[in-house]
């Protein structure tokens, strides 16, 4: 006896949407931080992208604006000045800073303690001072604390004055801004070689928002500018650029070959890379912290050298910015640029109008069961469905073509 309903046809083609979504629909669900550990989409980084670009202009424009008017604390080897420099001892920071104010009329640019233990100095950096002003501050640094020397006696001499011109912190400033422009260069000629153009621009808008963005921290902090903040900048370039290589490899493993299937979009694949790679992100930040971490605690706690902690903040901040915009920036980015114009995004458009159209008929199918059911009447007596191409035939259903036609 034959059944009189039809049955739907178990053999459709594999990139027919529905035949996806009755595939998925069967996979056992997961939680989210289940699927953010397999990488299995537990975040829509793409499909949200309009809220990531609104969250990273907020970011840029409060740097931005920081920058242009708040501006930078610019160290002493930018501005130029007199650094003096003399054997802790018991002194303390408050204590010199009276001593300056008293000696020289006005207040340091900064004061703090070099090192620990028996070896630790005592730093004073001031804007220039002339002959008098720094023979002046010297007596009364030896008047009131005695400075020794190494064989322990106290002696004029362990108080060291040095000038530094800031000619020379233009010349850093110049000398970096070279080597930014070339790394630049050779990051853009590589990325297109080893992936593609719009991978390039991708990327390098992510390296403008690092630098705008821990450049704009600094400003708003209020830290002092130095020669180890602009080399820390450089460095944190590299790490962002290799986060951003390692997403985008990702993104062309999953995207090959993506213009000629019908059953995912190319920001859907690109969305699935960064899933895919986004645990092995934030691992690779926390063992990048770390370190960074520790080499803080160390600069300040233990040794008080402000060099080490420019170095170590601004690798910091680097390091967790680049985090951000290699995953949440640059990737959404790469897809915009892709689907706004050429073969992705007339596929991508395929996709979605293949998609409304299994949508529609889903809807009319629904629509006629529920009338069915309303009105009770039979499978048989209720209309048709049109046959598909490639669907097998009715039961009972006469032959068609030429043949067959009734003759008159």
């Amino acid at each position: 006896m034959t059944n009189s309903q039809t049955t739907p046809s178990l053999h459709r083609h594999e990139d027919d949407p529905e035949t996806d979504d009755v595939r998925y629909a069967a996979q056992p669900k997961h939680s989210f931080l289940n699927r953010l550990y397999t990488g299995t989409g537990a975040i829509d980084v793409i499909g949200k992208r309009r809220m990531w670009y609104l969250i990273t202009a907020a970011i840029v424009l409060i740097s931005l604006g920081s920058i242009v008017f708040r501006g930078f604390t610019l160290g002493i080897d930018f501005e130029g000045g007199s650094r003096i420099q003399f054997p802790a001892g018991n002194a303390t920071t408050s204590q010199v800073e009276d001593i300056y104010r008293s000696a020289i009329g006005t207040d340091p640019v900064s004061v703090q303690t070099v090192g620990t233990g028996a070896s630790s100095t005592m730093l004073i950096r001031s804007e220039a001072l002339d002959k008098n002003q720094v023979e002046a501050l010297n007596n009364a640094l030896f008047s009131k604390f005695q400075p020794k020397d190494r064989e322990g006696n106290p002696s004029r001499a362990a108080i060291s004055t040095s000038d530094v011109s800031e000619t020379w912190g233009s010349q850093i400033t110049r000398k970096a801004l070279i080597a930014l422009a070339v790394f630049l260069v050779l990051v853009a000629i590589y990325i297109t070689i080893r992936f593609e153009r719009d991978m390039a621009i991708a990327a390098l808008a992510a390296l403008g928002f690092d630098v705008s963005v821990t450049a704009g921290v600094y400003s708003i902090v209020g830290l002092e500018v130095t020669p180890a903040t602009v080399i820390g900048i450089l460095t944190i370039l590299g790490f962002s650029l290799y986060d951003s290589v390692v997403v985008f490899d990702k993104v062309e493993e999953n995207t090959r070959g993506i213009l000629h299937l019908n059953r995912r979009t190319y920001g859907e694949q690109a969305n699935l890379a960064v899933n895919q790679t986004l645990m092995r992100s934030i691992n690779t930040a926390l063992i990048g912290i770390l370190p960074i971490v520790g080499l803080m605690v160390i600069a300040v706690w233990m040794l008080g050298v402000g060099t080490l902690k420019d170095l170590a903040l601004v690798q910091l901040v680097g390091l967790l910015v680049g985090t951000y915009s290699s995953i949440f920036f640059a990737t959404p980015l790469l897809v915009s640029i892709k689907e706004r114009w050429g073969p992705v995004a007339a596929h991508t458009k395929k996709v979605q109008n293949k998609r409304s159209g299994v949508a529609a008929a889903r809807a009319g199918a629904e629509a006629e069961r529920r009338a069915v059911a309303a009105t009770g009447r039979g499978y048989s007596e209720a209309p048709r469905r049109a046959r598909e191409p490639g669907d097998a035939p009715r039961p009972g259903a006469r032959p068609s073509g030429k043949r067959y036609k009734k003759r008159h």
